[in-house]
């Protein structure tokens, strides 16, 4: 059996056997997601594509519809075999909080063992409550979703206190954008990554490369679109607009605020916004722009054809690339100013406050002194096993928290590799003093899951309530930095994570991961150019 994956996995890197992609497919909350090695060419490099990890034979990978209220119950069938890249997988629902089912939560390490290759399915049950808006999926097991392992989820919600705002809502509204990699993910260390091309909706342009197809977003002169816009990236922020038209904010991270206008924004990795977008210029062709701000070469520049960019069309005009320009003074989103719109004060009362530093040593990356090593058995079955949380591993990055408690997490920018995007699993926090300002703000502040620590005498300040018992990973969303050690753990309530016990199936993730042959967890040599036909 291992022989004969061993086998075709190099035939897919060697003679470009590959699935074919679907276009337009999309998923529904309850599913089957099987992942599995295709062929893909999504910036047009010359002459080959690369093997990458699809979705139900798909990249970029399809997005998960849902409605507020809905179970969510889909089915991860590991069907990877290409040994140039991690072939153990397991799938983090970003932003989702996992109230009564931390073990559904997907942080190999923190949650749950991997999902073995050969077949191996595991099934993630659970509920998205009353948590409405724009999410993701994303591998968490090493920098897998560098590979392709990436995808959007919308919880549509009928009652939208914002629902006056906007006509148009649906899967052609939804913007990603993520950082392409010409190797695969496991060659490119602990970072800087420098990535060769920005994928918008999957497509994008290399610098001097082949005019390849950008993604098109289609509109009507004089409707009013909610666009979702959402970094699925493994390293670069992205500084976005779209030329001649304003970007009214109405929610961050899954979380509604008050309506904010703005021309640009930043966005960072694992980051999202909804904004309105009414098309009353002039019909025509308007560059979409999202500039990264590391990349290979001339990646972080604009070169007004079609790198780092998509095209705004409206209905009727010629198929051509636009000739637009950009906002000559644009409005500039600072975080500071959004406010949210429900229960917007912030968690109060006695409050537990704990700092936070970045740090760099000994070959890791650090949070107050310690880094993060992903440990022999993963932190939630130690807590189902009977270990005292005190002896909990890895020693010095798990932090138990009481439950019921304001805590209140005081952050110290870095320069070092920063400003690092710090996202915490199970609760989204109120965002009570922002990297860009000096002022807090307790009464309104933003919520969200994903906040910039911003650099070195900047200083966030993040509040949240122990209201949902986990072991809950907090970490750098830059992928190289957390598997290069910019991760701990947040223990909460230890003591009533064994109320809600895991599945049967979870329990078998370990004992056959701990049985796979050496040959299957080892990344073979890979090639520096890739050699794999294009779709």
């Amino acid at each position: 059996m291992f022989k004969y994956q061993q086998l075709l996995a190099f035939s897919i890197a060697a003679v470009g056997l590959c699935a074919r992609l679907v276009d337009g497919q999309i998923m529904g909350p309850t599913d089957t997601m099987t992942i599995s090695n295709i062929n893909a060419n999504p910036d047009g490099l010359v002459g080959v594509g690369r093997s990458v990890i699809g979705v139900n034979g798909q990249h970029p990978a399809p997005l998960i519809k849902a409605n507020k209220g809905d179970n969510f119950n889909i089915n991860v069938v590991n069907d990877l075999s290409d040994s140039t890249m991690l072939r153990q997988t397991s799938v983090h629902w970003h932003g989702v909080f996992q109230h009564g089912s931390a073990w559904a939560d997907g942080p190999e390490g923190v949650t749950q063992c991997p999902i073995s290759q050969f077949g191996q399915a595991f099934r993630y049950t659970f509920s998205a409550g009353q948590e409405t808006g724009t999410y993701w999926y994303h591998s968490h097991f090493g920098t897998q979703y560098c590979d392709g392992l990436r995808g959007p989820i919308v919880i549509y919600d009928d009652n939208d206190p914002h629902r006056a705002l906007y006509e148009v809502d649906d899967e052609n509204t939804v913007i990603t954008l993520a950082d392409w990699y010409h190797v695969p993910a496991p060659t490119l260390g602990n970072g800087p990554a420098l990535s060769n091309s920005t994928l918008i909706n999957g497509k994008g342009r290399l610098p001097n490369g082949p005019a390849s197809d950008i993604a098109i977003v289609n509109v009507q002169e004089g409707r009013k679109y909610r666009m979702r816009l959402i970094s699925m990236s493994c390293d670069p922020d992205y500084t976005f607009s779209i030329d001649g038209h304003d970007l009214t904010i109405i929610e961050a991270d899954g979380q509604l605020t008050e309506q904010h206008t703005v021309q640009q924004l930043r966005i960072f990795a694992g980051q999202r916004y909804s904004f309105v977008l009414h098309a009353n210029n002039v019909p025509g062709n308007y560059w979409i722009r999202a500039k990264p701000n590391l990349g290979f070469g001339q990646l972080t520049q604009f070169d007004e054809g079609g790198v780092n960019s998509a095209i705004l069309r409206y209905a009727g005009v010629d198929p051509v690339n636009p000739t637009s320009q950009r906002h000559s003074s644009p409005t500039i989103l600072r975080e500071s100013d959004l406010r949210a719109l429900v229960n917007p004060v912030a968690p109060g009362g006695e409050i537990e406050q704990i700092p936070i530093s970045f740090g760099f040593s000994g070959g890791a990356w650090r949070i107050n002194g310690a880094a993060w090593g992903h440990p022999e058995s993963p932190v939630m079955v130690q807590v189902m096993s009977g270990r005292p949380p005190s002896e909990i591993l890895p020693e010095g990055a798990i932090r138990i928290l009481p439950k019921d408690k304001t805590i209140e997490l005081v952050i110290s920018g870095s320069s070092g590799g920063g400003p690092h995007p710090f996202h915490m699993h199970g609760h989204a926090f109120s965002v009570v003093k922002s990297a860009d300002s000096s002022v807090s703000n307790a009464a309104n502040p933003v919520r969200r899951d994903v906040v910039s620590t911003g650099l070195t005498g900047n200083t966030t300040i993040i509040r949240f309530r122990t209201d949902n018992p986990g072991p809950w990973f907090f970490h750098c969303h830059i992928e190289f930095h957390l598997t290069g050690g910019l991760g701990m753990v947040f223990l909460e309530a230890p003591e009533d994570i064994p109320l809600r016990p895991p599945p049967t199936p979870w329990g078998e993730l370990c004992p056959t991961y701990s049985q796979l042959p050496a040959e299957a967890t080892s990344i073979s040599t890979v090639r520096t150019v890739p050699t794999v036909a294009p779709v």
